[in-house]
């Protein structure tokens, strides 16, 4: 989608971090903005910032952990806008710990947010999208650990961005056809208040307790990561560029080389595995 002037975009965690740093981006090219968020006044200031400088804009508490409030919110989006193109599904939290002090609430809560609050969202707005033939685009943020291990402690998180990557790979091959672009976004270090996520957890997902929400020393690191308006600026790059992959640090690309190098040696081992040479398996060195 190049020219995106006069279209309208809707934006989970929009309120803050990355989702207002695309929020910015996209007023910028003269979209109109639905922002939803789970933090009121947050969405208050946002709004009221984005109106000074004469934004169409409107704002919506969601949970993207209920379905229906997400359907609702994409029925309100078109109610007031008359129709939809761009949906950002940029809402992510976390819990941090071993796999041993996770408790349950704390995978579904991760699992909640960061996964099915993605499905949500393609079901809600990709048929709404469609209804106006005028095409689209759809961004859903994963992260580095959507594509490498991030370290002890993370499982939740890396599990529900491993998920949301391969998610949106085979939703990117049943649009591929379409005038509807897919994009997933992967970021490095960024500075957003995701330390905060504690703070927005729902009473039906128990407490995080003293758990930390970022695992390890990425704390610091985070403080000190990427402006988020600079991947605003990017995801809109992507969006008119039709890029499927987007990646905030390059750099991070020796890491990916690292896993798929593992990977390999994987299956150089299971070529040569007694197993499948003694049974003359298929893609083994006796086959």
């Amino acid at each position: 989608m190049r020219d995106l002037a006069g279209k309208v975009a809707f934006i989970t965690g929009g309120a803050s971090g990355m989702g207002l740093g695309m929020a910015r981006a996209f007023a910028n090219e003269g979209m109109k903005l639905m922002l939803a968020d789970v933090n009121e006044a947050r969405l208050t200031e946002v709004e009221q910032e984005f109106k000074d400088k004469g934004i169409d804009i409107a704002t919506i508490l969601c949970d993207v952990t209920k379905q229906d409030q997400v359907n609702a919110a994409a029925d309100a989006t078109v109610e007031r806008f008359g129709k939809v193109h761009v949906l950002c599904n940029n809402a992510g939290i976390n819990v941090g710990g071993t796999y041993e002090e996770l408790s349950q609430q704390d995978w579904d809560w991760v699992i909640a947010v960061n996964q099915l609050g993605v499905q949500y969202g393609i079901s809600a707005f990709l048929p709404k999208i469609k209804a106006h033939g005028e095409g689209g685009h759809i961004v859903t943020t994963s992260s580095m650990a959507g594509m490498v291990n991030a370290g002890p402690g993370w499982a939740p998180y890396n599990a529900s961005k491993f998920a949301v990557v391969v998610m949106n790979e085979v939703l990117y091959s049943e649009l591929k056809e379409t005038n509807i672009g897919v994009s997933v976004l992967c970021p490095g270090a960024v500075a957003t208040n995701i330390i905060e996520a504690a703070d927005s957890r729902p009473s039906d997902f128990g407490s995080s307790g003293d758990k930390p929400v970022i695992a390890g020393d990425v704390a610091e690191l985070l403080e000190h990561g990427l402006d988020p308006d600079v991947v605003g600026k990017l995801v809109l790059e992507g969006i008119q560029e039709e890029q499927f992959y987007l990646f905030t640090d390059p750099r991070m690309i020796k890491a990916v080389e690292r896993r798929f190098e593992r990977i390999q040696r994987g299956f150089d081992w299971s070529a040569n595995s007694s197993a499948l040479v003694d049974a003359k398996a298929p893609g083994s060195t006796a086959s």
